[in-house]
């Protein structure tokens, strides 16, 4: 997939404002543990102080990612004739 746009020819870069208020992060902790412990795309450096992230690069990770919760089924419990 490419991040630039046809109309404009320039790419699609989403901020940290932007993935807040998409509801991907909370905070900058949550998204540096993101990057570092789930693979989130770790974006570029544009200056000193602003990251930007391909817009495209994070769609392609949340589709990437598990979309409800593993179900996991307690131990049944040994019927009392089993278990003797």
């Amino acid at each position: 997939m490419s991040s630039i746009n046809e109309n404009t020819g320039l790419p699609h870069y989403v901020r940290f404002r932007d993935l807040r208020a998409a509801g991907i992060v909370d905070n900058w902790q949550q998204l540096f543990r993101l990057i570092e412990d789930y693979g989130f795309p770790s974006g570029q450096l544009l200056s000193p102080n602003v990251r930007a992230w391909d817009r495209d690069a994070v769609r392609q990770w949340l589709a990437s990612r598990p979309s409800e919760r593993k179900i996991v089924n307690p131990p049944r419990k040994q019927r009392e004739h089993e278990a003797a």
